[in-house]
């Protein structure tokens, strides 16, 4: 009988390789990046929050900020691994304190989101976390609401970056520093 140690086979996927693409939703012709397949297998989501990170250990950050919905899951475990606080930016209406807002410009109409007018301090160094980069308009609003508070953007970090749509060009265009973990083609 052999009793030596089983030789484990190097698990060689990446973080694309969780991320499930779903057809025609929710309109006919969008390929979905799916991110909830990507949080449920422990070895994926580890892998996606340490490299959403990476780029910003030893920086000083104060607070994560993260964008609804899935920039909460993905914000939180970021901030919990970099010891500082997690500041949700939310859709207009879902926060209980006083607030100020922002509107930006989407494919089928306007949206507004909104931060407690006391979750940052000026001069705060924050990294804003969300699933997708596509067009860069809840981003840009993000920055706005966080500059608007006087906090200082370090970065903006994403899973997914769906390069044709052009959000990397317009927050760098802001001036702002756009680390995306996978990229992919069509919108």
């Amino acid at each position: 009988m052999d009793n030596r140690p089983e030789k484990r086979r190097r698990d060689t996927r990446t973080v694309r390789d969780y991320i499930r693409t779903i057809v025609d939703f929710p309109h006919e012709g969008i390929l979905f990046r799916d991110v909830t397949t990507l949080f449920a297998d422990a070895r994926g989501f580890r892998m996606a929050v340490d490299q959403l990170l990476n780029p910003y250990a030893g920086d000083d950050i104060d607070k994560v900020v993260g964008l609804e919905a899935r920039g909460f899951i993905l914000g939180g475990a970021v901030a919990h691994q970099l010891s500082v606080g997690f500041v949700p930016i939310r859709k207009k209406g879902k926060l209980p304190g006083a607030v100020i807002s922002e509107a930006y410009t989407l494919e089928y109409g306007e949206a507004v989101i909104e931060v407690h007018d006391d979750a940052l301090k000026p001069g705060e160094r924050v990294l804003i976390v969300d699933d997708l980069l596509a067009t860069g308009g809840t981003a840009a609003a993000g920055i706005a609401l966080c500059e608007r508070l006087g906090a200082e953007v370090v970065g903006c970090a994403f899973v997914i970056e769906l390069p044709e749509l052009g959000g990397r060009a317009l927050l760098e265009g802001l001036g702002h520093e756009v680390h995306a973990l996978t990229a992919f083609e069509g919108a």
